[in-house]
C-alpha cells in the first residue's frame, strides 16, 4: 500500500492485490490460505527483492570492489530495519541466519558450554520443538536437567505460577514462547522475563508465531535472546536473532577459526543468504507501509496496532461462527483476546488429516497433526488421535474466506 489506511474488509481487496500467490486460480478456484503459521505468502516487493539484489550483482563481504560495498551496506541496513522491528537499543544486537531452529541450535550449543552438571533448564509444553530440543538436548550433553512448564488447561494458557515455583538458584536458563504457534494463545513473556531475569537466568524467547501479529519491544522485555522467521512475517527463509550486546560478547560461538570474532558477525558462520536479506529489507518496508509516523519504528508500531486491530475482527467473526458448529472441539482462549488469529480444532473421532485433505480440495489450505508442538498435543491427550487440524488467519484472509471454510467443513462433517 502506498499510504496509511486502516485495515477493513474493503481496502484489504486491494491489499490483496500486491500478493500474487493471492490472486492465482488453482483448479479454476481462488485459493484460501490458511496456513500462515506455517509460512506466508510473500507480496511483489519482496518477491523483487531477490532478484533486485542479484541483478545488480553479488559479492561476499570485505572485498575492495563497489558490489563487494554495496552488499555490506545491505546487512547493515537490514541490521538497522531489524534492530527497528525488535525494539533493539543497536543493529550490532541482531544475528541472521538459515532459519530460527538452526540458530537456536547454533546459541544452545554455545551457551550450554557454562553449564555443569546438576544445574537447571526450564521450558514448556507450549513450545514448538525448535526452542525446546535445542536446549534438551544441550542439557543432555551437560548433565543438566529439564523442567518443563505445564499448561493449565485447554485454553494452552502456561501455568505460571507452576514455572515460578521451578525457578531456583540452580537455573541457568528459561526457554519460552512468545505465543503457541499451535493454538495462538499468547504467553505472558513480561512476567516470564521479569521472573526468571531476577532469579539470574538467561532468557531465550521464541517469538516466530507472534511476530506476523503482533509487536515487541525487546528493550523494555529485558530477555536475552529474541528469535524469530522473516517467512512468518511476508519475508524470505530466513532467521533473525535479537541478542543482548554483553552476552552476544561473552559466549563463544562455534564457527571456523579465521572468521570475525567480533559480535554479531562471530555468530554468523559461512556466507550469509545476500538475495534473502534483500528481499528481508523490503519485507519490513512492506510491513511498514500499512503504518505512519517519522521513524521506522514508529511506522512499524503503526502497522502492528492496525494489523491486530484487523486480525481481531476476523477472530472474533471465526470464533462467531464456529459456535454453528457446537460439536467442534477448541484449544486455546476461546474468545479474540489473549490470542492470535490461529486455531485448533477437533472433530471427534474425525481424524484432522481427513478434514485438511477435504479442505485441500476445496483449495482451502490448512494443516492438521501436532505442528512440531508434541508437547503440547501429548498434554492436551489428542497426538494418537491425529492432533488437531489448525487454521491460522493473516492480514491479508478475509471473512469472506472464513464463510468459505466453515461451508467446505459443513461438507465433510
Amino acid at each position: 500500500m502506498s499510504s496509511y489506511l486502516p485495515l477493513n474488509s474493503t481496502n484489504v481487496v486491494t491489499l490483496r492485490e500486491q500478493f500474487p500467490a493471492l490472486t492465482q486460480l488453482n483448479n479454476g478456484v481462488s485459493p484460501v490460505y490458511f496456513d500462515g503459521p506455517g509460512g506466508t505468502q510473500l507480496p511483489y516487493s519482496v518477491i523483487e527483492g531477490f532478484s533486485a539484489y542479484l541483478h545488480n550483482g553479488n559479492s561476499n563481504l570485505g572485498g575492495r570492489f563497489s558490489v563487494s560495498k554495496n552488499t555490506v551496506n545491505l546487512v547493515d541496513v537490514c541490521r538497522e530495519k531489524a534492530a527497528a522491528l525488535f525494539g533493539a537499543s543497536s543493529k550490532d544486537e541482531i544475528v541472521f541466519g538459515a532459519n530460527m531452529t538452526t540458530m537456536a541450535f547454533h546459541f544452545s550449543r554455545a551457551i550450554s558450554q557454562e553449564w555443569q552438571a546438576g544445574d537447571e533448564i526450564i521450558l514448556s509444553d507450549a513450545d514448538h520443538g525448535a526452542n525446546r530440543s535445542s536446549w534438551a538436548m544441550a542439557a543432555k550433553d551437560k548433565g543438566v536437567k529439564v523442567h518443563y512448564v505445564p499448561v493449565k488447561d485447554a485454553t494452552c494458557n502456561l501455568d505460571l505460577e507452576k514455572f515460578q515455583s521451578l525457578l531456583n538458584d540452580k537455573t541457568r536458563l528459561v526457554a519460552i514462547t512468545a505465543a503457541s504457534n499451535l493454538s495462538g494463545t499468547v504467553v505472558d513473556i513480561q512476567r516470564v522475563t521479569e521472573l526468571a531475569k531476577a532469579n539470574g537466568s538467561v532468557v531465550f524467547i521464541d517469538a516466530v508465531h507472534l511476530l506476523p501479529h503482533q509487536i515487541l519491544d525487546v528493550t523494555q522485555l529485558g530477555a536475552d535472546f529474541v528469535a524469530g522467521s522473516a517467512y512468518k512475517f511476508f519475508g524470505p527463509h530466513l532467521g533473525v536473532l535479537y541478542g543482548r550486546k554483553a552476552l552476544l560478547e561473552k559466549y563463544s560461538p562455534y564457527k571456523v577459526e579465521p572468521a570475525p570474532t567480533t559480535a554479531p558477525n562471530c555468530w554468523e558462520t559461512g556466507t550469509l543468504n545476500f538475495e534473502a536479506l534483500s528481499a528481508f529489507s523490503h519485507a519490513i518496508d512492506y510491513l511498514a507501509s500499512l503504518g505512519e509516523g517519522e521513524t521506522l519504528r514508529v511506522r512499524l508500531e503503526s502497522a502492528y496496532s492496525n494489523i491486530h486491530q484487523y486480525e481481531a475482527t476476523l477472530a472474533d467473526y471465526f470464533l462467531t461462527r464456529l459456535k454453528e458448529f457446537p460439536s467442534i472441539e477448541l484449544f486455546g482462549e476461546p474468545t479474540a483476546n489473549n490470542r492470535t488469529a490461529t486455531f485448533a480444532l477437533r472433530f471427534g473421532e474425525t481424524d484432522p488429516a481427513a478434514v485438511a485433505a477435504h479442505l485441500g480440495e476445496h483449495e482451502i489450505y490448512t494443516w492438521s497433526g501436532h505442528l512440531y508442538a508434541d508437547r503440547l498435543t501429548d498434554a492436551l491427550g489428542v497426538t494418537d488421535k491425529g492432533g488437531i487440524l489448525r487454521v491460522g488467519l493473516m492480514h491479508y484472509n478475509t471473512k469472506e474466506e472464513i464463510d468459505r471454510f466453515f461451508t467446505a467443513l459443513h461438507s465433510v462433517l
